[in-house]
C-alpha cells in the first residue's frame, strides 16, 4: 500500500462524499499506512524499534473513527477480517463451546491465522466478566501468531472495563495491548453525524396519542404493499417471535427488546431479518434501569453495524433522555448513532 495512493484516495473520497478535509483524520490515515506497511527490518534494527501488531484508535462519538477505518480497510488488499467486537466475541465463544478443550483459544487463533493477517474490530468495549477474564490470553495468542489487529473504541485503554467485577484479572490484557500497540486518539470539534443531520427525524416524543398516530402513519406507509408475516428467531434454543413483520419492516415495544433475556447474538439474528425497525416507548434512563440501557446500547450498535434504519417513540427528546452513571460515556455514541439512524441512513 503506497502512502501517497492511500492519502490521495482518501482526499478524493472526502471530496466525492462532501466531507470536510480534516487534518486530524489525515494524520490517522498516514499513521495507519505506516502501521500496515512497517519500515524495512534493517531500519528497525538501527532505530531499535519493534514493529507493533495493534493499532488502538480511541475517540469520542462522531469523530469519524469508523469512517476512516472502513476506508483504510477497503483499500487494504491482503487477507482481512472486519467485525464488530460483539460479533467477534460471539464467534469466539461459539467456537470454544464446540471445541470443549483446554486448547480452544490456540485452536481458534490458529484457525484465524490460516485465513487472515489483519483483523479490524470496531466499537471495542468490555462489559461482562466472561470476556474480561479471557481477553488477555486470547490477545496474547493472537499476537504470538503475528496477526495484526486494528481496534476502534470510545474508551481510553486504561479505562476499559472500569469498575467491572474482578477488574484486577483484566489488567494483564491492558498490559498486553500497551506493549503491542500504537495508541492514537482521533478528535474533532463537532459530531459530524449531528452536523450532517437530516432535519426531518423519525423521532417522536413524548409518548401520547399524537405521536403514536404519527408513528402509525409512517409504519402503514412503509408496509402498505407488503404481506404481514410472523418470524421466529432461534438463538441457542431461545425463540424470539417477530409478530409484525412486513418484508423487512417491523415494530417492537422497547421492553420486548431490552427488558428480556436477549443479548448480542439475538440482536444480530434480528438484524439479519430486518431493514427498518420501529421501537416504541423508549424510556428515560437512570441508575434504576441501567441493565435495560446497556441492552439498548448493544442493540443500537448492532443495528448500526448492519445498517438497520430506525423510527422511535420516546418518553422525551434525545437530549433529555438521561443515562445511568455507569453507561454515561458509552451512551454518547448511542445518541449520536440514533440521530443518524433516524434520518437518511444506509
Amino acid at each position: 500500500m503506497s502512502k501517497n495512493n492511500l492519502l490521495n484516495s482518501f482526499i478524493e473520497f472526502c471530496k466525492k462524499n462532501g466531507f470536510e478535509e480534516n487534518h486530524h483524520q489525515i494524520e490517522i490515515i498516514n499513521q495507519l499506512d505506516s502501521f500496515l506497511n512497517p519500515k524495512k527490518k534493517i531500519l528497525n534494527y538501527f532505530f531499535n524499534s519493534k514493529n507493533k501488531l495493534c493499532f488502538y484508535l480511541q475517540g469520542n462519538v462522531g469523530v469519524g473513527k469508523t469512517m476512516v477505518l472502513n476506508f483504510v480497510y477497503n483499500f487494504y488488499t491482503q487477507n482481512k477480517l472486519r467485525l464488530h467486537f460483539n460479533e467477534f466475541m460471539i464467534n469466539f465463544h461459539n467456537f470454544r463451546h464446540k471445541q470443549k478443550n483446554d486448547n480452544s483459544i490456540i485452536s481458534f487463533v490458529k484457525n484465524l491465522k490460516t485465513k487472515y493477517e489483519l483483523i479490524y474490530l470496531d466499537e471495542f468495549q468490555v462489559t461482562n466478566i466472561v470476556d474480561a477474564m479471557i481477553l488477555g490470553k486470547l490477545f496474547e495468542v493472537i499476537f504470538s501468531e503475528n496477526i495484526k489487529v486494528i481496534i476502534t473504541t470510545n474508551t481510553k485503554l486504561n479505562e476499559l472495563y472500569k469498575d467491572g467485577l474482578q477488574r484486577e484479572q483484566f489488567l494483564p490484557f491492558i498490559s498486553i495491548i500497551k506493549n503491542n500497540s500504537i495508541q492514537k486518539e482521533l478528535s474533532l470539534d463537532d459530531d459530524y453525524r449531528i452536523i450532517a443531520n437530516n432535519k426531518s427525524k423519525r423521532i417522536f416524543y413524548p409518548l401520547n396519542e399524537t405521536t403514536s398516530f404519527k408513528l402509525n402513519q409512517i409504519f402503514h406507509e412503509l408496509t402498505k404493499n407488503s404481506i404481514k408475516e410472523q418470524k421466529n428467531i432461534i438463538t441457542k434454543g431461545r425463540n424470539f417471535k417477530i409478530k409484525n413483520y412486513y418484508a423487512g419492516v417491523t415494530r417492537f415495544k422497547f421492553n420486548n427488546l431490552c427488558d428480556a433475556n436477549l443479548g448480542s447474538e439475538d440482536y444480530l439474528n434480528i438484524a439479519a431479518e430486518c431493514k427498518h425497525v420501529f421501537i416504541e416507548g423508549v424510556p428515560i434512563f437512570t441508575d434504576q434501569n441501567s441493565n435495560q440501557q446497556l441492552r439498548f446500547v448493544t442493540l443500537i450498535d448492532i443495528f448500526y453495524e448492519k445498517k438497520v434504519s430506525l423510527t422511535l417513540s420516546l418518553q422525551n427528546d434525545l437530549t433529555k433522555i438521561g443515562s445511568s452513571k455507569k453507561h454515561f460515556e458509552v451512551f454518547k455514541r448511542t445518541l449520536s448513532r440514533l440521530n443518524e439512524m433516524t434520518g437518511n441512513f444506509n
